[in-house]
């Protein structure tokens, strides 16, 4: 009687057990591989899915979910200069047909062998477009670089079933000694900036203030030449009006019958007075003779005489 019992219970665990394996769940963003005997069966869809218990067996659970992961390698440049990469790759199963899943599930043993090939295949294309170009170069072509890998790389993950979503170039750095160096050329070439445009300030400010002397000098120059023009309208009319004011004083003189050399007597007093009031000095000296006042006498005459003549020339 427990010898049946025991047996009942046996088939009745089997039973359950082969019922609750007839039935896999595939969750979202999954698609589940099925084998039968080893061969590919057929692929399951997420949600519950029915299989034939212990014939069939779930191969592999493959996600069609994006993946990401970061690289870090070293190329060397055509002038055979290191350079340091890091960056990030996004990836995915190109799609969710059935061939396109065989791709995924049977190319490769497992996902560590994919994105050791992955990886390689990057490295090798990224290394092969910087030895043709020169470190000086490389910092400006970071689009050049992504444009050529996945030009490179698309034919190749398609045959693996997979789609190149994006390749980001997140770091490009070099040697501590060619840092060094490229921040001596930059610091030196903003210093020939800063001494050219310093030199062009300096050209400008010297060449505003000679045009500006310049003009001043030309404004100077005019107003002097107005100046002694005004000065010597002056000092014509000046001697015009002396000439004629002793004139008239020596006609009057004339018919007073008065000796006209009261005339020249007074303009020597007047003139010894000027000196006196205007003069710097403290002495004055004098011919206080008689042989000495007709001596006076006549250079005041021959004096009057001239400027008269060239007064009654200037008025022809």
């Amino acid at each position: 009687m427990e010898t049946i019992n025991v047996f009942y219970i046996v088939v009745a665990v089997l039973v359950l057990g082969t019922l609750l394996s007839c039935w896999v769940t595939v969750n979202q963003g999954y698609i589940t591989v099925i084998t039968l005997f080893g061969k590919y069966r057929r692929i399951l869809r997420p949600g519950l899915n029915f299989k034939l218990p212990w014939f069939e067996q779930v191969y592999k659970k493959i996600s069609i979910q994006n993946r990401s992961v970061e690289l870090e390698f070293q190329a060397v440049t055509a002038d055979q200069a290191n350079v340091y990469f890091k960056s990030m790759l996004l990836y995915a199963v190109q799609n969710a047909d059935e061939e396109t899943i065989k791709k995924v599930a049977f190319k490769f043993i497992s996902d560590r062998d994919l994105m050791q090939a992955l990886t390689r295949t990057i490295e090798g294309s990224i290394r092969s477009f910087v030895a043709t170009k020169r470190q000086a170069e490389i910092l400006g072509l970071r689009k050049d670089i992504v444009d050529f890998v996945k030009e490179q790389i698309d034919l190749s993950l398609e045959g693996w079933g997979y789609h190149l979503m994006d390749l980001q170039i997140n770091d490009i750095t070099f040697d501590k000694a060619i840092i060094e160096s490229m921040s001596k050329v930059v610091a030196s070439n903003n210093l020939k900036a800063a001494a050219e445009n310093e030199g062009q300030a300096l050209l400008i400010t010297k060449t505003k203030a000679a045009e500006a002397e310049g003009n001043a000098i030309k404004i100077s120059a005019e107003a002097e030449k107005e100046a002694a023009r005004l000065r010597g309208q002056g000092v014509a009319l000046f001697r015009e009006e002396v000439a004629r004011g002793m004139s008239e004083a020596a006609e009057q003189m004339k018919k007073a019958n008065l000796d006209t050399n009261v005339i020249l007597f007074s303009m020597w007093t007047e003139a010894i007075k000027n000196f006196a009031e205007a003069g710097k000095g403290n002495i004055i000296f004098l011919d206080g003779s008689s042989g000495g006042m007709e001596n006076t006498m006549r250079q005041i005459q021959a004096l009057l005489m001239h400027p008269g003549a060239g007064g009654g020339g200037s008025n022809r």
